[in-house]
């Protein structure tokens, strides 16, 4: 594979939202510039970038690809990314490692969700797109419609660049606006293209769309804009004024394609070259010292290699694969670098080229490319990798909040370290997936991004590792706590015939605030408990709190004062006097008013402004209580406490409501007391499990 020049380099993520065609616009482009033999397609599951087993079966990407191409003398680097909201970290994942986006649209559906999000995101980056409207072919496609709503929805004025030649089925070309030419391509979807002029039945509607084009570029610039009222623009005039709109984030050139037809690959990749900046063009990074100081990386090949690691992925026989975009400096395989984000030294190996899961030797990632190097040890996603000469931090990609939560358990018994080792290699490979052990229930808790996401990740683990799981809703961690002070006495005696066990304590128990916790007072004047058998009473009092009296929960924020008891000078003992510390706590707390109080969350959803009272209604019946509604950019943000037991199912029932452009995180609160019809369910439920063993 041939090196370029850096300048002539080009790092575009493919993206938009799910079933717009992201994945077949990649196929037709790598077929189209012969890195293929054929133009492979998705329900047939023959496509390049989407050869995970459980993309084939779907039928849908779930993972962001890496493929390459070359086109005149540049260099192009593609990332294909999913365009469904569950694995929507690999979005963020594709943005951080490009500088520039091709945004997919559906001909007939227009800006759909993930199209705004993608969208964002790129924007949050300050990264320019090109607008593709593909599946030009279908019976409702509607170029312009698509073009009006990306003014709408996104806030960016796309403008035509191309115009689609024929409707529906019979579309089968594109019109160059600004020269009058003309591609057909051929029907049989081969890379035959026959180049031809104008259409004489188009003439007057292209003529009509150059004018709207030129104008619209002359505006991004007020001399530019005065000379276009006084006299005709040069073509390269319109070129350049139009790169710096769109570099600028004010343009967005669009074009019609079919990629199943393979119509405007070479288009496309025309645009990609001309419009979309290289990565030598950007602004020079922030990043962080060894010594914690704000630092500017330029993007130099001459300076010390500076890189970030933006997606792992566990390969079954090549182990762990790391995805590494190059930012200064360059990179040689059999070379040593620093991981500065852990402080040690990494050795590189050999470095590839991946096309999809296929892997091509690579001697040196120049500035601005993109390799994979297989084994790092210590390295993960988010790390800088740099030189030693030069230790830096660049910042990492922060990742959404998991919205689903799931209980699993191993169908094999023994499999718990097993499932622990599988998971965390998932979760090298997937920032949004985290697991956790949950002390108080348990459980063992994985959380994601939404049902269909935490459904590959459990077929990844039956996949990769044979592990086969149970699943079910989360247990709640409630809490017990008492309402008034009692005073109750625990007195423990044995005898057995041989020295006997005896223990004799007076306790009081006094409600404390939510969330100060237990505490502990010794008050015994006189030794009439011995000072060495108190930490025992302490000792039974807390476990007897952890055990919980009520329904099995924990008790806490309260004090307990020992104030009186007596002692057998033979048969008292720590174990004598640990029991009665317990027979008193739950004696006590038995009289002092018992009762459960649960985990409310502080929830933060935002969603356009039209679904505000469906959503506050649903939180509302979930027992929340709204705290405020304020806008945030185009959207709404409505915030709440809402009790985390009615929470397991908010993201499904979040989607619904909002046909997907919904999205929320919670954290906690505090805890609050849990109703008293509630209560005695829960109360009931503990006593059933109880008596079933």
């Amino acid at each position: 594979m041939k090196d370029v020049d850096n300048t002539k380099l080009r790092n575009v993520s493919l993206v938009g939202h799910g079933g717009c065609g992201k994945t077949s616009i990649a196929e037709m482009i790598l077929f189209a510039t012969e890195m293929t033999e054929r133009l492979g397609k998705v329900e047939e599951g023959n496509t390049v970038s989407d050869f995970d087993p459980e993309e084939m079966e779907r039928g849908n990407s779930i993972s962001a690809s890496l493929l390459y191409t070359h086109h005149r003398e540049f260099k192009i680097n593609l990332l294909d990314t999913p365009g469904y909201a569950d694995f929507v970290g690999e979005l963020y994942a594709g943005i951080r490692a490009v500088d520039g986006v091709l945004l997919v649209l559906n001909s007939e559906m227009g800006v759909e969700v993930q199209t705004e999000t993608a969208w964002r995101l790129a924007q949050e980056r300050g990264l320019p797109g090109i607008v593709v409207v593909n599946r030009m072919d279908k019976e409702r496609a509607d170029f312009e419609r698509c073009l009006e709503a990306v003014g709408d929805s996104l806030g960016v004025r796309a403008i035509p660049l191309f115009a689609p030649i024929g409707e529906g089925e019979h579309f089968n070309g594109v019109v160059d606006i600004l020269t009058g030419k003309s591609y057909i391509y051929a029907a049989d979807g081969t890379r035959s293209v026959e180049e031809k002029e104008i259409p004489a039945e188009m003439e007057e509607r292209v003529a009509s769309l150059k004018e709207a084009f030129v104008e619209a570029v002359a505006e991004t610039d007020d001399a530019l804009l005065e000379k276009f009222f006084e006299e005709e623009l040069s073509e390269e005039e319109v070129k350049s004024a139009m790169a710096k709109g769109v570099r600028e984030g004010v343009l967005l050139p669009a074009i019609p394609s079919c990629a199943t037809k393979n119509v405007g690959a070479a288009q496309i990749l025309d645009l990609v070259c001309d419009y979309l900046p290289s990565p030598m063009a950007g602004p020079a990074l922030q990043a962080v010292d060894s010594k914690e100081e704000a630092v500017e990386i330029a993007r130099s090949p001459e300076d010390p290699f500076c890189g970030l690691v933006f997606k792992t992925v566990a390969d079954p026989y090549a182990g762990k694969l790391s995805y590494i975009r190059g930012f200064s400096g360059q990179l040689s395989s059999d070379s040593t670098v620093v991981n500065a984000n852990r402080d040690n030294k990494e050795r590189i190996g050999s470095l590839l080229s991946l096309q999809g899961k296929n892997q091509k030797q690579k001697a040196v990632l120049g500035c601005g490319d993109i390799a994979v190097v297989a084994k790092l040890a210590n390295t993960q996603t988010g790390d800088t990798l740099c030189e030693a000469s030069r230790k830096v931090v660049l910042p990492a990609c922060e990742y959404p909040e998991g919205m689903i939560s799931l209980a699993i358990s191993p169908k094999t018994r023994g499999d718990e370290e097993k499932l622990t080792t599988a998971t965390a290699r998932l979760i090298e490979e997937d920032p949004t997936f985290k697991m956790e052990r949950n002390v108080e229930t348990g459980e063992t808790l994985i959380h994601g991004m939404g049902d269909l996401h935490l459904d590959v990740v459990l077929a990844k683990l039956k996949r990769k590792f044979g592990l086969e799981v149970e699943k079910g809703t989360p247990k709640v961690a409630f809490r017990e706590t008492i309402k008034k002070s009692v005073e109750a006495q625990g007195r423990y005696k044995k005898q057995t015939g041989g020295r006997g066990q005896f223990g004799d304590v007076w306790i009081r128990l006094e409600p404390k605030a939510r969330g100060e916790g237990f505490e502990f007072e010794d008050a015994i004047v006189g030794g009439v408990v011995p000072k060495n058998y108190i930490p025992a009473v302490e000792k039974g009092i807390v476990e007897a709190m952890s055990r919980g009296v009520l329904a099995g929960f924990p008790v806490v924020d309260l004090k307990v004062t020992l104030y009186d008891g007596s002692y057998h000078s033979v048969d008292s003992s720590d174990l004598a006097f640990k029991i009665a510390g317990s027979m008193a706590f739950q004696k006590a707390a038995h009289e002092a008013g018992l009762y459960l109080v649960e985990p409310i969350m502080e929830v933060d959803v935002v969603a356009p402004d039209e679904n505000m009272g469906d959503i506050i209604g649903d939180l509302n019946g979930r027992r929340g209580k709204i705290l405020g509604v304020e806008p945030t950019g185009t959207l709404q943000k409505v915030s709440a406490l809402v009790p985390l037991q009615e929470m397991f199912t908010y993201s499904s029932t979040l989607r619904s409501i909002t046909s997907g452009r919904g999205s929320y995180v919670m954290r906690f609160s505090t805890y609050e007391e849990v109703p008293h019809d509630i209560s005695k369910k829960i109360v009931a439920q503990a006593e059933a499990a109880e008596e079933e063993g």
